[in-house]
């Protein structure tokens, strides 16, 4: 929640600044959206659901993502099976993202409509 410091400034809440630095890069919330769709994934399954990032990248995040206690790497005994899946924390973002999705349906469709609009005028 914002805290009002003066008349006019603001400070950020430390926790909503934290949530959008993990969110807020890239690849993130598309990771995160393939678990809410698809519940666990072994590490080639979302390589190939996410071609455009590198595996290097996606190692990357995927520890990222854990070390913020929304994915967890999940390994079995007698077994090289590795699999990745979501938290009690990450499932808790389930509302928050379709939240984005109806919001980015509404306005991003708009835009893109504008968009178009404004080119076929020039």
């Amino acid at each position: 929640m914002a805290k009002t410091i003066k008349d006019n400034d603001i400070a950020i809440c430390e926790n909503f600044t934290n949530t959008f630095k993990i969110l807020g890069r890239k690849w993130n919330g598309l990771i995160i959206e393939i678990f809410l769709i698809s519940g666990k994934k072994r590490f080639l399954e979302l390589s190939r659901a996410i071609p455009a990032c590198s595996d290097r990248v996606l190692v990357e995040r995927l520890k990222e993502l854990e070390a913020a206690n929304l994915v967890k790497r999940v390994t079995y005994e007698d077994s090289s099976l590795i699999e990745y899946k979501l938290t009690e924390a990450g499932e808790a973002m389930r509302p928050m993202m379709a939240a984005i999705h109806e919001w980015s349906d509404k306005y991003n469709s708009l835009t893109i409509a504008k968009h178009k609009d404004s080119n076929a005028l020039s």
